[in-house]
């Protein structure tokens, strides 16, 4: 396996996005979501956006994130927000100017092939290289625990200290993080809200909402309808972890 950045191959970009998403299309429809366009990445952060390659030269993962600044004055903890919030600070530290010390992971996707395979533990250590390569000092992340799908109605703090017999985290995402180090800081609660309209879900997800919670194809979380008012919303929580240098 080879790692690549966007920024020396270009040429990969659209099938390093066909590789699938994270949890579905409708992580990419809220305001954050919408910010990071591939055009976006290929004009701005394209040294960040890694991709792995197999023998033959077709990508099987990739691994995307965005530097910023942590802390700050005006920053002085990770947000509440998480990734949503993480990715309003990069694209205000590049508007602004400011100089960014931190690498936070935006999404790290592998061939549907080969997802538990491990490759993802490969994509991180190449994140976290990258951060060193480039002069940061810290990789961030704000993980989507991939198990938490099974129980969109488990809270979020219950469900992300939940321990295996090896005394590791039982989620396995959460566990590769904690493989490779990561420490976890706390649980964002709001780290990603969606808003739309019924049909805006039914379009999203397949799903035709009725009032109340809906669970989701690709949610952490349900979505709350009122169908009288034509509104869905989505609030998944995270859980930041901190990889140490």
């Amino acid at each position: 396996m080879r790692i690549v950045d966007l920024a020396s191959r270009p040429d990969l970009l659209d099938r390093a996005l066909n590789l699938g998403d994270v949890g579905g299309e409708f992580i990419y429809r809220g305001f954050s979501g919408k910010m990071i366009t591939p055009e976006r990445f290929l004009r701005h952060w394209s040294r960040y956006f890694l991709i792995a390659l197999d023998d033959d030269g077709v990508p099987i993962a990739r691994a995307l994130s965005v530097p910023l600044t942590f802390p700050a004055e005006d920053r002085p903890e990770l947000p509440e927000h998480g990734w949503d919030e993480a990715i309003q600070w990069a694209a205000q530290d590049l508007m602004d100017g400011r100089a960014p010390d931190t690498l936070c992971a935006v999404e790290v996707v592998v061939a549907p092939h080969l997802r538990g395979t491990g490759l993802s533990s490969p994509m991180l250590k190449a994140l976290k290289a990258r951060a060193v390569e480039t002069g940061l000092k810290r990789l961030i992340a704000p993980v989507r625990p991939i198990g938490k799908e099974d129980e969109p109605d488990v809270g979020m703090a219950e469900y992300a200290v939940r321990r295996g017999e090896d005394g590791l985290f039982a989620d396995r995402w959460l566990r590769t993080h904690e493989r490779l180090g990561a420490r976890m800081i706390k649980v964002c609660p709001f780290a990603v809200t969606i808003s739309g309209s019924v049909e805006d879900w039914r379009r999203w997800t397949g799903v035709k909402l009725a009032d109340g919670d809906n669970v989701i194809p690709g949610g952490i979380a349900p979505v709350t309808a009122n169908v009288e008012r034509d509104c869905g919303v989505y609030v998944e929580a995270n859980v930041w972890m901190e990889h140490p240098f």
